[in-house]
């Protein structure tokens, strides 16, 4: 069977349902493993218990990737967005939302590289991340420079914004 690109992609209760070219249909489970949790005082990523002992060495990092859930942008009409002015700023070029970190689009998968304070049991304190207090994270992966792209690229628009910070 010739499998296409994925027309619709819906999540329901954590549950993502692929449908690929209307042939297959596929069910994918994503369960979070902790919350963002945020007072006046402290930026937390506060896991689940059962998944402290995969913070294990994580202390000897300097950053951490977290990967979280847009959950209060979940609408069907912010998931058919394909198009965006990256930052809301019309200034900026039309560009597809797979080229920008709109949180509009058809998975609500977010990511924030946030620098790592202190580990401590199933807890990561952190510097800041651009996510709402109380958002589900998904998962957690470190940063390692190595691995980054060399000799990346950016567009025009996104130098800009460094300019303007």
């Amino acid at each position: 069977m010739k499998l296409l690109v994925p027309l619709l992609l819906l999540v329901s209760a954590g549950v993502f349902y692929a449908s690929v070219a209307q042939e297959v249909t596929k069910k994918f489970t994503v369960n979070p493993i902790g919350w963002v949790r945020k007072t006046s005082e402290s930026i937390e990523i506060v896991l689940d218990r059962a998944y402290q002992p995969g913070l294990l060495g994580l202390d000897g990092f300097s950053h951490v990737y977290v990967f979280y859930w847009f959950d209060r942008n979940d609408n069907p009409e912010k998931r058919s967005v394909l198009q965006v002015y990256p930052r809301g700023d019309k200034q900026n070029p039309l560009t597809g939302v797979f080229a920008t970190r709109s949180p509009a689009r058809p998975n609500l998968i977010a990511l924030s590289l946030c620098r790592i304070i202190k580990v401590e049991d199933n807890i990561i304190k952190i510097d800041s991340i651009d996510a709402l207090p109380d958002t589900p994270v998904l998962d957690l992966k470190p940063f390692i420079p190595q691995s980054e792209a060399e000799n990346a690229v950016i567009p025009e628009w996104v130098r800009g914004r460094s300019a303007k910070r």
